[in-house]
């Protein structure tokens, strides 16, 4: 018994140090926007897999296999680095898609275990886009460098959503 006990206490003696070694945590962003617009004008321009051309962050989008869940694309940016995804969802009746990053350069974007969610929701003439993802930072051990934290990861993810639904939102608009 006595053995036992000093095992329990050897046990959460040593919690702390666990605690703090198990490496990085799962983040995630979620940015939305309104558009004067009805939900299916909006999704003609989102719901193609296949063309990023609304999202100035992209010089260039080629792919394979349309909308079809499996379909891939590369998106190319204008310093001519470049992001691998693969389409794991498409609902065009519920104007929604999901997809993943399969492979990007962690100095492209620090993130690694990427997936994203883009929904369209009608709100009478009007239409909320929503982009949400999870992901992990760039650096998958203990003590990242600047560049690859947690923080320089949800950074950039926020960074590109924004810039992306401000750039749709002046598109649909007309502005």
């Amino acid at each position: 018994m006595v053995r036992l006990f000093a095992s329990f206490l050897a046990l959460v003696a040593l919690w702390p140090l666990a605690a703090s070694a198990h490496g990085p945590t799962r983040q995630k962003v979620t940015e939305s926007v309104e558009i004067n617009a009805p939900a299916d004008k909006v999704w003609e321009v989102v719901g193609n897999f296949q063309d990023m051309g609304w999202h100035p962050a992209f010089v260039k989008t080629e792919g394979k296999g349309g909308n079809e869940v499996g379909a891939t694309r590369v998106l190319t940016l204008e310093n001519g680095g470049q992001i691998f995804e693969k389409l794991n969802k498409y609902d065009a009746e519920g104007k929604t898609l999901s997809y993943e990053i399969t492979e990007v350069d962690v100095k492209v974007v620090p993130v690694t275990n990427y997936s994203a969610h883009f929904t369209v929701t009608a709100d009478g003439d009007k239409s909320k886009v929503e982009w949400r993802s999870a992901f992990y930072r760039g650096y998958v051990n203990n003590d990242p460098p600047p560049e690859l934290s947690d923080e320089a990861a949800v950074n950039a993810v926020t960074g590109v959503f924004q810039s992306g639904l401000a750039a749709l939102k002046k598109k649909l608009e007309g502005g």
